[in-house]
């Protein structure tokens, strides 16, 4: 049942990025035709994003059954989770907007699937609960709303993205196209990790090392990739393996920080090997695609699901958290760093429905904040989960 689902994850990613391209098709149509309309390409593409969600469905229930509890627990679980509750919310939305959903696809497939590929970086074992976790009525609530509402906010983001290659001058030298182009260069780092987390595991790379963690206890710590930086105190446990150029405190979880630096590393490499290539910014590839898109309806877009997805958001990552909390750790609230960051989060998603309900935001300023606030969440996701130690470190 385990391999079933490993192949219903497959084959819903090559379904996703079918999906992609049937979007790209599209858009490329109505570009040349001059006219915004649903294209049986666009059809299609919904279709093959039907089929992935259907498929990646398959792989969380499959998944469910072997473990005996919702496939939400640590990193690999929860950034498929992830994955799959932005392709529901697309898939919602487009039935809504039917005419115009292409654009955002364009950016939720992708979105879906360097979710998918980043995910896969991680360990796919089937592991026991920890004990703060072995409450089934609790994590299904916190957790998966939490996904669901974040799927939601992401195709704020997508949609807030889209808008921004469509309306800014991306040949100009300001900081609004580097930010953008900064955006592709972060993208291409999460293909990067995949490239390297898998390249060095087919190489069977290993190094331990013992170190003094955040509580001055001995312990070990094992890298999978070439270290760069090391753990507080480190001695090196393997012969003959690498020593790393510098240390980092106890309360840094070295080994994921490394693989970090390795993966904005090589996505610097992917990022210029493409400039080379196509001899632009890759921002400016896209934009051809969106000309015939409607700003306006992007900005609708990216507020309605914003508009969905904070409540939602706000009742799993805050409301059923702190419950959570309270049965787990015996306080609702304890500023542990995950803690912080959902509160952030919070309380710009807060900011973004204020200032554009009751001060105007709209258009540009808007997609801006739709992009800000993602970022948030992937860094609560990426860095605060795997770097900074804390309650929630099972995660990676």
């Amino acid at each position: 049942m385990l391999n079933l689902s490993f192949n219903l994850l497959l084959f819903a990613f090559f379904a996703f990025l079918t999906a992609t391209v049937f979007f790209a098709l599209s858009l490329a149509k109505q570009r040349k035709e001059q006219e915004h309309k649903q294209t049986k390409a666009s059809k299609w593409g919904l279709a093959f994003s039907l089929l992935g969600l259907a498929l990646s469905l398959g792989y969380f229930f499959a998944r469910w059954s072997v473990s005996g509890h919702a496939p939400v627990s640590n990193m690999f679980e929860y950034m498929t989770a992830l994955a799959i509750a932005i392709s529901l919310a697309f898939c919602i939305i487009y039935f809504i907007y039917p005419a115009r959903a292409d654009v955002v696809g364009l950016f939720t497939m992708p979105t879906v699937m360097l979710l998918i590929v980043y995910a896969s970086t991680f360990s796919t074992a089937v592991a026991p609960l920890v004990p703060s976790l072995q409450m089934p009525l609790m994590l299904k609530l916190h957790i998966i709303t939490t996904a669901i509402g974040q799927g939601l906010l992401a195709i704020g983001f997508a949609a807030g993205l889209a808008y921004l290659i469509r309306t800014l001058d991306l040949k100009q030298k300001s900081w609004k196209p580097r930010i953008i182009e900064l955006m592709m260069y972060g993208l291409l780092c999460v293909i990067a990790h995949s490239l390297v987390a898998h390249g060095f595991a087919a190489a069977d790379y290993e190094v331990t090392f013992s170190y003094v963690d955040e509580n001055e206890q001995e312990a070990t710590m094992v890298y999978e990739v070439p270290p760069i930086v090391g753990p507080n105190q480190w001695e090196s446990q393997t012969e003959n393996g690498m020593d790393p150029f510098f240390a980092v405190p106890g309360n840094i979880e070295a080994s994921d920080l490394n693989t970090l630096i390795w993966a904005f590393a090589i996505g610097a490499i992917l990022y210029w090997v493409i400039r080379l290539l196509i001899r632009k910014r890759i921002s400016l590839a896209i934009q051809p695609l969106l000309k015939v898109t409607n700003p306006l309806t992007l900005d609708e877009f990216s507020y309605r699901a914003i508009a969905i997805g904070f409540p939602v958001f706000a009742l799993g990552g805050l409301i059923f958290a702190m419950i959570w909390a309270q049965i787990a750790w015996s306080r609702f609230w304890g500023w542990d760093p995950k803690e912080v960051w959902a509160l952030i989060t919070f309380l710009f998603y807060a900011a973004y429905l204020h200032l554009r309900l009751n001060k105007g935001w709209h258009g540009e300023k808007s997609a801006w904040l739709c992009v800000i606030g993602f970022a948030i969440i992937m860094f609560n996701l990426v860095f605060v989960n795997l770097v900074i130690a804390g309650l929630h470190s099972y995660a990676s």
